[in-house]
């Protein structure tokens, strides 16, 4: 029986942002995100400067998480947490403070998997966004996860599809630094791209078997052609900026696109739902939505706010796992890699 009155405090510390939420039931009232810029000047995450950020962010982005959704902390049903995947060091941070809040209020801890928060934030109650139904495809795209997910229940999810080596949010990145873009790179290649023509320069797209991924060999292909075409202009990626840009990016949608139609036909489910990061970008959206009519799928885009790491998708597993019981002892311990 659903208890009309849980109040649900989520932290999410996997990576370089320190973000909590209150939800009460499956309805968010406060989302806070405290951005870590101090990474940006050395291309990439540095893990001991992400941990100590998130010791000086926590307590100031949990307080303001309570402020704005009106809340007491003497109201809450429960603590709700990231307990991996992620940055060790920035795990640990969210989850001493979680086990120590749940400790001094006498109320339950619940650990939650990170990529399936991804993919639960679809039930956060929003209006405008519809839910997907069980069963379901979802395509978890991000930094650190490229994963297609058969999802039979909230607790019942199978990787059929992942990557063997690069995520998806790693190539876009990695391309924009061979482009010389700053870091992070991947939003400024979606940029580039909706101003430039896709059928400019042609990518190899990879043979991998089955419904598996693969984006190094990508990724070394751009950097040679990079290399060679600076070689004969040495202003080739300034006169040629928009139309590389979406190149590339054609060519990464074509490679989602490609497996997420074998997995319909493999699995005859033809619901699909994106979460991770890389949901932002916009020609996913677009290619995705266009699918409805293509290919008579039903599909799920996310909020934008809910598809980078953010504390209201902790929040909303935090809330079924609440229902179910589904709570942890203060041993509990933060986990770099965790058993999907």
């Amino acid at each position: 029986m659903q208890n009309s009155e849980v109040f649900i405090l989520a932290i999410e510390s996997s990576c370089d942002d320190t973000a909590a939420a209150v939800l009460h039931n499956d309805k968010v009232l406060s989302n806070v995100v405290a951005n870590q810029l101090i990474h940006n000047q050395y291309g990439g995450v540095v893990p001991e400067l992400a941990s100590r950020a998130h010791q000086q962010n926590i307590v100031p982005v949990i307080d303001a998480a309570l402020r704005k959704a009106n809340v007491q902390k003497e109201q809450l049903s429960a603590i709700a947490f990231t307990q991996g995947p992620g940055l060790m060091g920035s795990l640990l941070v969210g989850t001493s403070f979680s086990k120590s809040l749940s400790i001094a209020l006498k109320i339950p801890l619940i650990a939650v998997n990170h990529m399936h928060a991804h993919i639960l934030a679809h039930f956060i109650e929003e209006e405008g966004f519809d839910k997907p139904e069980f069963p379901f495809l979802a395509l978890t795209i991000s930094g650190g996860h490229t994963q297609i997910v058969k999802v039979k229940g909230f607790f019942d999810m199978e990787i059929i599809g992942e990557t063997t080596d690069d995520a998806v949010g790693e190539a876009f990145d990695k391309s924009a630094k061979i482009l010389g873009l700053p870091y992070p790179g991947g939003p400024l290649i979606d940029k580039y791209a909706n101003l430039g023509n896709p059928k400019a320069f042609t990518f190899t797209k990879p043979k991998v078997p089955g419904l598996d991924f693969s984006f190094s060999g990508l990724k070394t292909a751009i950097l040679y052609f990079i290399q060679k075409n600076k070689l004969e202009n040495p202003n080739f990626i300034e006169e040629n900026l928009n139309d590389i840009c979406a190149s590339i990016q054609h060519t990464i949608i074509e490679i989602l696109m490609d497996k997420l139609k074998l997995a319909v036909k493999e699995t005859g489910i033809t619901q699909i739902a994106i979460g991770g990061g890389v949901s932002a970008n916009s020609g996913i959206r677009t290619r995705l939505k266009e699918s409805e009519g293509r290919y008579g799928w039903k599909t799920f885009i996310p909020k934008f706010e809910y598809t980078t790491d953010n504390a209201a998708m902790i929040g909303i597993v935090g809330y079924q796992k609440y229902l179910s019981n589904r709570f942890e002892t203060s041993a509990v311990v933060s986990k770099a890699r965790i058993q999907f």
